[in-house]
């Protein structure tokens, strides 16, 4: 069984994603029109089909109709956007627009078909759907409800949160780095929301051109500039009912951002070149990794736009904050690169946790996906190495992973009246370490013994979560 369908009538393009699918493992069949899908291939048998807006006769919407039960991706430009919006409220799943960047579609891809595969997993492993439990075991990730992978404390939080403010009406504003997963909040915010029937609409505001911004949120009137031959409902009208997520909102221009605070405080809109004003109804959820507050002295941003968006705060750590985490969301994405690309037994080596524990990953899992994925693809064997990785662990960082095969040896020091730690992990042994011996130790000489610096001593207690003694010498 094929995986995805392409719809597509220009053969260049058609061809060109097939190429790029398949490099990824996918197994790909095509179609020049919406008919040709149709009279060669069996519809439900595919995880996903990606079909452009404009085909040679039926549109690329008919194949939502036409495959109720799979998944359909709509491909678009900037000029057919608003068809695009329509297409989601006529059920496809996304769309992307035209030209795609490679990466933006196989992230599509795979979130899109995984997805698809847990929901299957679960209308057939669960009898019944049971409500996500409030307070979360030890080792439960809290977030599996949401798609989100966290059992640190700052994620913990971040859940209860979520599921307090989702189902209101207010407007929220995530906080944090690129790469930290600011949209899957968003999404959660509204499948847990009155609103999860309606649409949910998202918007990189930094992907936008800065002369069309106003134009794609707020619509137009047909000849209110060059280039506008007809109406065109913007983006804030299209999600009326549903969710509006700004992602990268202080990239937005002074002038969007007063017609933004209208629509926040008025509950209206005007289309750019008409005079006329109407309501919406649009719960909006942004996103940035700026400090607004900043800007906002500086100039940069609406001071009352900042306040008016500020009304819940919700902070997503970056990956090097949430200790274990990273190997939780790393586990999880090395099984579904396994799942893609048909390789079980798929597995890190000692050295490739430990690299990826020691990593402070700017990119946050974003960039951990990313070397994941390459490290499936180059990888020979079942196990992943360190080096597949590809990853540049600075000398302090370096120094720590050499450290850790210090610890492993101490770990079989015996200290008279104990039993060697033989089940205790590398930084379970850290933190058992740490805790009993700096009550009469230094941090330098804690840092010597376990052969690492000051800093990177500290920088693991940020990681794991343990604190100094207020009375401990330094």
């Amino acid at each position: 069984m094929s995986d995805i369908l392409v719809v597509e009538d220009e053969a260049i393009i058609r061809t060109a994603l097939k190429r790029l699918l398949e490099r990824h493992h996918y197994q790909v069949e095509e179609a020049g029109s919406v008919s040709e899908a149709v009279e060669r291939h069996d519809l439900d048998s595919f995880k996903l089909i990606i079909s452009d807006l404009r085909l040679p006769g039926d549109p690329g919407t008919e194949m939502i109709r036409r495959a109720p039960n799979t998944p359909v991706l709509i491909m678009t430009s900037y000029a057919s956007l608003r068809s695009a919006v329509d297409s989601m409220k006529m059920g496809a799943v996304d769309y992307i627009a035209k030209p795609f960047d490679h990466d933006e579609m196989v992230e599509t891809v795979q979130r899109i078909i995984a997805a698809g595969s847990e929901r299957k997993q679960q209308a057939t492993s669960a009898p019944a759907a049971s409500p996500p439990p409030e307070q979360p075991s030890k080792g439960d990730t809290g977030g599996t409800d949401m798609g989100i992978i966290g059992a640190c404390d700052a994620m913990q939080t971040l859940f209860k949160r979520i599921r307090k403010v989702a189902p209101t009406d207010s407007t929220v504003l995530i906080q944090g780095e690129s790469g930290t997963g600011k949209e899957l909040v968003a999404r959660a915010m509204h499948e847990q929301s009155q609103r999860a029937k309606a649409p949910l609409i998202s918007v990189n505001c930094a992907a936008i051109p800065e002369t069309l911004i106003e134009s794609e949120l707020f619509g137009h009137e047909k000849g209110s500039f060059t280039g506008a031959t007809s109406n065109r409902t913007g983006l804030v009208e299209a999600a009326d009912g549903g969710t509006l997520f700004l992602d990268e909102i202080g990239e937005l221009p002074l002038e969007a951002q007063a017609r933004l605070l209208r629509v926040l405080q008025e509950g209206e809109i005007r289309r750019v070149g008409s005079v006329q004003s109407h309501k919406v109804d649009v719960r909006l959820v942004a996103a940035t990794h700026r400090d607004l507050k900043t800007m906002a002295r500086q100039g940069l941003f609406r001071e009352d736009l900042y306040y008016r968006l500020n009304v819940i705060e919700l902070r997503l750590p970056p990956l090097r904050e949430r200790g274990r985490d990273v190997m939780l969301i790393a586990e999880a994405l090395l099984q579904r690169a396994a799942r893609n690309m048909n390789m079980e037994g798929l597995h890190f080596s000692k050295d490739a946790e430990r690299a990826i524990l020691a990593y402070s990953w700017p990119g946050n899992v974003r960039e951990l996906e990313n070397a994941i994925e390459r490290s499936a693809i180059l990888c020979d064997h079942e196990e992943i190495t360190a080096d597949l990785l590809g990853i540049e662990l600075d000398a302090e960082i370096e120094r720590a992973s050499e450290a850790a095969n210090a610890l492993e040896t101490m770990k079989n020091e015996v200290t008279p009246g104990q039993e060697p730690a033989e089940d205790l992990s590398l930084e379970d042994y850290f933190q058992h370490f740490v805790l009993e011996h700096q009550d009469h130790m230094t941090e330098t000489q804690l840092a010597h013994k376990l052969g690492i610096s000051r800093k990177c001593l500290w920088e693991r207690r940020q990681r794991l979560g343990i604190p100094r003694k207020k009375t401990a010498n330094t």
